[in-house]
Order: structure tokens, then sequence, then C-alpha cells
């Protein structure tokens, strides 16, 4: 990890300095715009994707990019939905899928993931999405991708604190899907998402 050392020490040389303004704003105000859901995939970076300053997203990662439908109780991701839209204001809220993800390909692929059980647990949040994906026969990756943004979107409008905000026009729903390899970002159509979003 010396190579961690040599970037926070860079950071602290050369990026810090120029932002200095910036972060001595944001170590009292923190207003992000933006609540970026996507997956934990190291190749993902949303900061990166979007050219965005720190304070201006607020963030959830993890595997597959999935947001549970809102059930009674709480877990990490329902908590962050709530604080982003009920507590931070923010006004709009991304879903972001990509090529190549390694959850999606288990799932199109039925790999066994007997030895990952949570893994394989968490990935059921994805049910929906493998269903529509499979309709017609086998899944294809870049099929089930898109299918289970517009889930995951659909996941989303089931919170009450998200309800309530596209209720009150306070907030817009995107569905993105990120392709590593070329670096583009679609952004799936108004049809894909719920018809609160639209």
């Amino acid at each position: 990890m010396p190579h961690f050392a040599e970037g926070i020490a860079r950071f602290q040389r050369e990026v810090f300095p120029a932002k200095a303004g910036l972060f001595a704003r944001l170590a009292t105000v923190h207003r992000p715009g933006t609540l970026f859901i996507g997956c934990s995939d190291a190749r993902v970076v949303p900061e990166l994707i979007t050219q965005t300053d720190p304070g201006e997203l607020f963030v959830i990662r993890n595997a597959g990019n999935l947001v549970p439908a809102h059930t009674p109780g709480a877990d990490g991701v329902t908590a962050s939905v709530e604080y982003a839209v009920a507590v931070l204001g923010v006004r709009d809220i991304v879903v972001c899928g990509h090529s190549a993800c390694g959850a999606m390909t288990a799932l199109a692929e039925g790999h066994d993931l007997s030895a990952a059980p949570a893994v394989a647990a968490w990935l059921r949040h994805a049910d929906a999405s493998l269903a529509r994906a499979t309709a017609g026969g086998t899944a294809d990756v870049a099929v089930l991708v898109r299918e289970n943004v517009a889930a995951q979107l659909a996941n989303l409008a089931t919170h009450p604190s998200v309800a309530r905000a596209l209720a009150a026009g306070e907030v817009r729903l995107h569905g993105w899907v990120f392709d590593i390899a070329d670096g583009t970002v679609e952004e799936l159509p108004a049809a894909a998402r719920p018809a609160l979003a639209a």
C-alpha cells in the first residue's frame, strides 16, 4: 500500500492547496445536490465519471447498484436514501449500472454462489430484473444491466421519503448505464422509469 501514502502526500501537496477554499466551506456545509447510487465495482468511480467536486454527490455503492424495495426496519441503503432525500434535500437521484457488471453477470449466467451466501442473498433484490431480462429465454448481461437500473428506480419510488418528494416535484429520478470500455453514459428513456419520475 505504499502508493496510497504517496497518493495522500500528493493530494496534500498538490490538490488540497488548490481547493483549500472549497474544503474550508465543506468543513461546515454539506449540501450535495445529487444522490448517486452505483455499483461498488472499482472501475466505476462516480466523481470521475461526472467530473464533480467533493460535496456535490452523496454516494451509495453496493454490489449491483441495488436498492431494496422499502420494508419496515432499517438497512444501510434505506437509511442513506432517506437521509439524502429527507435531510439533505437532494434534487436528483441517479441509479447507475455499468457494462461487465460482475453481479449482473453472475445472475445472467446462473453462477453458483453457494460459497458466497451473503452475496447470493443480496442479489435476490435483482430477481424482478432477472425475470424481465429472461422473459424471452436466457438473459443477456447488457439487457439485464438496463432492466436492473429500471427495477431499482421503481424500488426507490417505494421509499416513503422518495415517494413524498416525487409527489411534491422535489426530486427527479435518472437511470444511467456507464460503458467502461468507451466511457459513454446512456440515460434510460423516461418510459423505463417509474411513472412518478417521468
